[in-house]
């Protein structure tokens, strides 16, 4: 699938040395721990459902990630970056059903928007980014492979033997959420899965593959006529690009359980390998008027829209980094308006003839991130920059040069 345009990312004056390590917060161990990539980092973050256009929730997620993007690159690693879409899905069809659409062009139409947004908002394009309905072949291959080895099952159901997986295979299901069996059953209920399905070894166990029901699309296979899973989808896009074990698994909190532990066992399941990521980190959700912004609560701030009425999307991105990542936070226009007013100063500062030596500046912009991406510090080393560059303290001629390329390579916002 077509990715975004790539964005030129400033490489930042050797004398200005380097960061420390990142240090990122894993969900499995519930703790800030360094990340030790080799000389190529490898991420998976998990793409949308293109059934909406890209709201602040999506756009904080990818924005967060892109930060570990942009650190790990200004550290001097390669990184290579793989996203998902699911562009075949109970909720694209639903919508489409709703809205009497033809699901595939909604899922078309709903990711050329995403991509737009995401290159408006300067996100580092991933180097593969994959529609599941174009995985269809390779997932259909690893569900076998897991039928093979005992590890997934069919139910005892004539008229559907839909494929599921044995969630105790591994022995270790549960340590990526480190959630109880109840708790896995009410989010499992609530977040797209059948734990009250009759014939399954264990309720929490994730379909893999959908046998074909009349109305809906399907694809032939090995297994039947049928379609995937969701969290299947993610295990084959991630292991056939970047291997056995990576570096960091993405996404949002919700994405937790079930969808990070159930493609996490898959991939388990499949190599021996554990634990799949070496870093689990999940984005905090964005509210509005003290709801999670939501599109089944219908109250959603659009990236296109604000785009539409002519926000400076780096206005945007400076709004949603405001708040630490991992925080629970709400979006207001007070965010806006503080984040537009930040920008003008900034530009003002970076546009003088000369201002303050920026190796300090450049030194707590990447302590501040490395510290599981503190944003809110990093934004006021640039605050108090800007200010004595304001205040005529400087008289470095290169300096402003340096500062904008500083934002710009870490933070992601152009100046």
């Amino acid at each position: 699938m077509q990715t975004w345009a790539p964005v030129e990312i400033p490489v930042l004056p050797a004398e200005l040395g380097s960061g420390p390590p990142l240090r990122l917060y894993d969900t499995s161990t519930a703790r800030v721990r360094p990340t030790a990539p080799g000389p190529t980092a490898t991420m998976y973050v998990c793409g949308i459902t293109p059934y909406d256009a890209t709201h602040l929730g999506h756009a904080a997620t990818y924005l967060a990630f892109d930060l570990v993007n942009r650190y790990w690159r200004d550290l001097g690693h390669a990184v290579d970056y793989v996203q998902n879409i699911t562009d075949i899905d109970d909720p694209l069809l639903e919508r489409a059903e709703r809205d009497q659409d033809d699901w595939v062009v909604l899922g078309m139409r709903e990711t050329a928007l995403f991509r737009e947004d995401m290159e408006a908002l300067r996100v580092v394009p991933p180097q593969h980014y994959i529609g599941a309905v174009e995985a269809i072949p390779e997932i259909v291959e690893l569900v076998g492979k897991l039928l093979a080895s005992g590890a997934a099952y069919r139910v005892d159901d004539a008229e559907y033997p839909d494929v599921y997986f044995d969630s105790s295979v591994t022995g270790r299901f549960g340590y990526e959420s480190t959630y109880d069996e109840e708790t896995m059953v009410r989010l499992s209920r609530e977040r797209g899965g059948d734990p009250d399905r009759p014939g399954k070894r264990h309720a929490i166990d994730p379909l893999l593959w959908r046998m074909a029901r009349e109305g809906e699309p399907s694809w032939e296979s090995d297994l039947g006529a049928g379609r995937p899973g969701w969290h299947i989808e993610c295990a084959a896009i991630a292991l056939n690009r970047l291997g056995p074990q990576i570096d960091l698994n993405g996404g949002g909190s919700d994405l937790i359980f079930p969808h990070h532990e159930c493609g996490a066992a898959h991939a388990e399941a499949l190599t021996g390998e554990h634990p799949f990521a070496r870093h689990y980190t999940h984005s905090g959700m964005i509210g509005l008027d003290g709801e999670k912004m939501s599109k089944s609560r219908g109250n959603l701030v659009f990236v296109s829209k604000l785009r539409s009425q002519g926000v400076d999307p780096n206005a945007v991105r400076a709004a949603l980094i405001s708040g630490h990542y991992r925080e629970d936070r709400p979006w207001t226009d007070g965010l806006l308006t503080e984040a537009e007013t930040r920008l003008a100063r900034w530009r003002e500062a970076v546009n003088l003839d000369a201002g303050p030596d920026t190796a300090e500046l450049v030194a707590n912009l990447r302590l501040h991130l490395a510290d599981d991406l503190d944003t809110p510090r990093a934004l006021a080393a640039m605050d108090a920059w800007a200010a004595s560059a304001l205040e005529r303290r400087g008289t470095d001629p290169e300096a402003p040069r340096t500062a904008r390329a500083a934002v710009d390579a870490l933070l992601g916002i152009a100046l």
